[in-house]
């Protein structure tokens, strides 16, 4: 089996690769051979450098835009970059950066999980001039504590549910007909007899087990209570919240590369619709440290274009959630990558200081 072209590249090929994307990802503008050879540092000359850029197109590292003379990366180039040649900076300011992301989540006077995830998408977002990302924290033991019912107008119920003891998770439900205050609380008496205390993912199989195997011995309304927590619980504990929190997304019209009206109509619409951002933002959540995907990579195509970092948190030593920041692929990985890594380290330990 013969080498691939990765094994085939020579120092002298690898470093001008590298120098390149550094100098596509700075400026934006295709690279020319004559600059290409004096930034280099090495004594090549422009034919030199010309022939060695032949090569690195011939393998599908770089290519040239028709309307110049220079050559911007691919995103295979940009691969080889990331995974081989980048030498991530010890940036000067991550002191800086490091103060500014403590003193926001430990200002943020929410407690609530959501509330940090807030703040770190916001964070990220101005210090990497990028949109920021984070999911909302999961939780992957959530039993229930209590379930209480509150009467509204039309027929329509506010279901107020406790999980873990702490977290309070609220649901309007419209039901067939009007029920008084105290019938709504001897129902919600008999679901917390029933229910209290069992993971919600058992209480979800519990009420279809009541429903199916023992609903001719219950009365009309321990039936109807077991349905309307059925509704409560029955679609996870997200139901009609978002998924992940995005700040920043404007930040990405400042690329020339992106600033089309309908380039920009159509990423907008992706972040909106949140399934292929999700998509990719699970694979990171199965994944061990920090993740990238560029360009085509992602398998969507109206992320040609973008480029994504992410890192997975934690609760408890245990994955809940993950956040990135989604940029141009022509971003700078090298400062992009730390803060990302850093960014998920201190959301975790914020989070795990509120416990």
């Amino acid at each position: 089996m013969s080498d691939g072209p990765e094994e085939q590249l020579n120092e002298r090929a690898r470093h001008l690769l590298r120098v390149l994307v550094e100098s596509y990802i700075r400026e934006g503008q295709p690279v020319g051979s004559r600059s290409l050879s004096r930034d280099s540092g090495l004594n090549l000359s422009s034919a030199t450098v010309r022939n060695v850029m032949a090569d690195l197109e011939e393998y599908g590292f770089v290519s040239s835009p028709h309307t110049s003379a220079g050559r911007v990366p691919t995103d295979k180039g940009y691969r080889f970059f990331v995974d081989t040649l980048l030498r991530q900076k010890q940036m000067a300011s991550v002191e800086n950066v490091i103060a500014e992301l403590q003193h926001r989540l430990e200002v943020a006077e929410d407690r609530d999980p959501k509330a940090l995830v807030a703040v770190a998408s916001q964070v990220l977002s101005s210090i990497t001039h990028l949109a920021g990302v984070v999911t909302i924290p999961r939780q992957p033991h959530q039993a229930l504590s209590q379930i209480e019912f509150l009467p509204l107008s039309e027929n329509r119920v506010l279901a107020v549910m406790v999980v873990n003891g702490r977290d309070v998770q609220n649901r309007i439900v419209h039901l067939e007909r009007y029920y008084t205050a105290e019938e709504l609380r001897r129902a919600a008496n008999f679901l917390n007899q029933q229910f209290a205390g069992k993971e919600l993912n058992q209480v979800r199989t519990d009420i279809v087990s009541e429903l199916t195997q023992t609903g001719e011995t219950l009365n009309q309304l321990m039936r109807d209570a077991i349905r309307v927590a059925q509704q409560v619980v029955g679609e996870g504990s997200r139901h009609g919240e978002p998924e992940y929190v995005i700040a920043g997304e404007t930040n990405l019209m400042e690329f020339a590369e992106l600033s089309s009206v309908e380039k920009l109509r159509r990423l907008f619409d992706a972040f909106t619709a949140k399934r292929d951002i999700l998509h990719l933002l699970d694979q990171s959540l199965r994944a061990d440290g920090v993740q990238i995907f560029i360009g085509q990579e992602s398998g969507y195509q109206i992320l040609d274009d973008i480029s994504l970092v992410t890192a997975p948190y934690a609760l408890d030593n245990e994955t809940v959630g993950v956040l990135g920041v989604i940029g141009p692929t022509r971003m700078a990985y090298d400062r992009v990558i730390p803060i990302v890594d850093l960014t998920a380290r201190l959301l975790g330990s914020a989070l795990n200081s509120r416990r």
